[in-house]
């Protein structure tokens, strides 16, 4: 239309050049939005990263002011405390909670200094265990020093899951996990890293930079719940609340070497616990925690699982932490598996697993082979379908307003991809490459709202196969291997299919745990050398990159139980923990 009144008005040339000059002025201006755009991001990681170093600041100058008056505190033994102990002395006066509070403030200091893991300090801590004091009913976490992933709602506070545009929104509220923590006596105090939208198994992203691996700074710490493994790895914490929803507790437990639990879905709640792709029902996530040791776990979850939750959040089930169980020493029936011919593990995943297998059966277990079926429908088609059902939009959405983290544009282009083109893509790979062809046409996700149906349809139905298969064995838990040692730093986004090791059982909805059973040897690293993987593809050509040089790092195995079995995971994952340390210590 405007071209047309031009034409009426004005000689022909100059109805070009005006035409040439309106079009510049449009470029012009779209370039002057995006660039006002980019200040705007730039300003706001700015000002995040300023309020994080003046958070890091207020915590040394209150640890500093607290060690000037206490000259006698002897850290090194309160570090050296296992969690259950120090709990135990702080209960009976033997141990200030103040005094714990600080020592602890001052050794996250000291581990995000060098490996940049803490982002907030929760500065009413410090009034939170004044108060604490004054109480005469002491919780099972009484005094308890704990980090939060930063995701897990906490009042006063951000919760920006590393993407731009969520940076600046306070809290309300407590998320109901931290006000019944709080009730039990355990003192949230710091904050820790995640990667860029949580959805990647490395811990960086464009606000607060890269976390390091405490055991080895060419390493991640993986993610998503990548900077409390970290913390607790280095000594900084002694148990940390995450959330998993395709590995993302297991992942940086195994790659820190620690142990941690993610819980079957509604057994805990999501209730204030941030998000970037919320209603997404195909893959459950979770929040659960992290820590040191078994036991440590296993008293978090008894803590929690209170009536003050169950009034919380009417969508948890009032089942109350089972102790009978946790603690029974009846012999178990296990299922195992070293491989599931998906993705052949790295030669020490399946050594942990056969050695864990030999320790176990001396233990008097019962030990029989399990096979997953349809491993690969289920991780393609049902996980990642699922995940992505979308086609990945809104998670791609999500990156509008940011920049992005460099070792995630490999996973981001392909969520920004038309499905047309993923499914295209799909069909001219699949003879050379079949493995990723069918991966990324999973991508496309769900092209209706029945086809969204029938997949959760489908998802229930491979349960109950799974399930059946399950109970022919009499299986009370089961064995299996653990995405380790921990990727080198950057290639976590360009194997998102790392995943495919715990994707299964947030699919399947499962309580499921990890802990380390043994390190990476030279043997490993040479047998490395010779790796080939299922199907020579460029994903096992980027795996042996990914993974190699890890002597001496832990290596985790995978505990598993049925829904609503935490306490029959955890059994399994104390018989491990005693037999594999039973074996250390000969």
């Amino acid at each position: 239309m405007l071209l047309r009144l031009l034409t009426l008005l004005l000689p022909e040339f100059l109805v070009d050049l005006t035409f040439v000059l309106l079009l510049l002025g449009l470029v012009g201006f779209f370039l002057v939005v995006r660039w006002i755009s980019e200040q705007s991001t730039k300003m706001k990681i700015e000002q995040a990263q300023t309020q994080r170093d003046c958070a890091l600041q207020l915590m040394e100058k209150r640890t500093l002011r607290y060690k000037s008056r206490h000259e006698d505190v002897d850290s090194s033994r309160i570090l050296s405390l296992q969690l259950m102990e120090l709990v135990e002395q702080m209960k009976k006066g033997s141990l200030s909670p103040e005094t714990v509070l600080h020592v602890y403030m001052d050794k996250a200091l000291e581990v995000t200094k060098e490996i940049n893991c803490v982002i907030d300090f929760l500065a009413e801590c410090e009034t939170q265990v004044q108060e604490l004091k004054k109480q005469e009913d002491k919780g099972l976490l009484y005094g308890l020093p704990i980090s939060l992933k930063d995701n897990i709602g906490y009042k006063g506070h951000n919760s920006n899951c590393g993407l731009v545009h969520f940076l600046g929104v306070v809290e309300a509220e407590d998320s109901a996990l931290v006000q019944v923590l709080k009730k039990q006596g355990a003192i949230p105090f710091v904050k820790t890293n995640i990667p860029q939208s949580l959805i990647n198994f490395d811990c960086s992203n464009s606000i607060y930079g890269q976390t390091l691996n405490p055991h080895n700074h060419k390493k991640t710490p993986g993610g998503s719940s990548g900077g409390d493994g970290a913390l607790i790895a280095g000594g900084g914490a002694l148990l940390a609340v995450g959330t998993d929803v395709l590995g993302s507790i297991r992942v940086p437990s195994s790659f820190c070497g620690i142990c941690g639990l993610r819980p079957s879905g509604d057994r805990l709640s999501n209730l204030g616990v941030c998000n970037p792709v919320s209603g997404m029902k195909s893959a459950r996530s979770m929040p659960g925690p992290m820590a040191r040791d078994v036991d440590s776990l296993a008293l978090f979850m008894k803590a929690v699982l209170c009536d003050d939750f169950f009034q919380l959040d009417i969508t948890v089930p009032p089942i109350p932490f089972n102790d009978e169980i946790y603690n029974s020493k009846r012999r178990l029936t296990i299922g195992f598996y070293d491989t599931d011919g998906y993705f052949l593990p790295h030669p020490s995943m399946r050594r942990a697993v056969q050695e864990t297998k030999t320790l176990l059966e001396e233990a008097g277990h019962k030990l029989v082979a399990f096979t997953p079926p349809r491993i690969e429908y289920a991780l393609n088609e049902l996980a990642i379908r699922g995940f992505f059902a979308d086609g990945g939009k809104t998670l791609a959405d999500e990156f509008a307003p940011d920049i992005v983290d460099p070792n995630l544009k490999q996973q981001l282009f392909l969520y920004k991809v038309p499905n047309i083109i993923k499914k295209i893509a799909s069909f001219f790979m699949r003879p050379l490459f079949p493995r990723i062809a069918s991966h990324v046409e999973a991508h496309s996700g769900c092209s209706s709202v029945n086809d969204l149906w029938k997949h959760y349809t489908s998802i229930q139905e491979y349960r109950n196969e799974y399930v059946k298969q399950w109970r022919t064995l009499g299986m009370d838990a089961l064995l299996c291997p653990m995405l380790s040692p921990a990727f080198n730093i950057g290639h976590p986004g360009k194997l998102f299919a790392g995943f495919s090791f715990t994707m299964l059982f947030n699919v399947l909805n499962f309580a499921v745990g990890v802990l380390p059973v043994t390190t990476v040897t030279p043997e490993d690293e040479e047998e490395l050398k010779h790796y080939k993987g299922y199907y020579n593809d460029p994903w096992d050509k980027e795996f042996i990159k990914g993974i190699e040089g890890g002597v001496g790092l832990p290596v985790a195995v995978q505990c598993v139980a049925l829904q609503w079995q935490e306490e029959q995971c955890l059994r399994l994952m104390k018989e491990v923990e005693t037999v594999t340390r039973g074996r250390d210590h000969k």
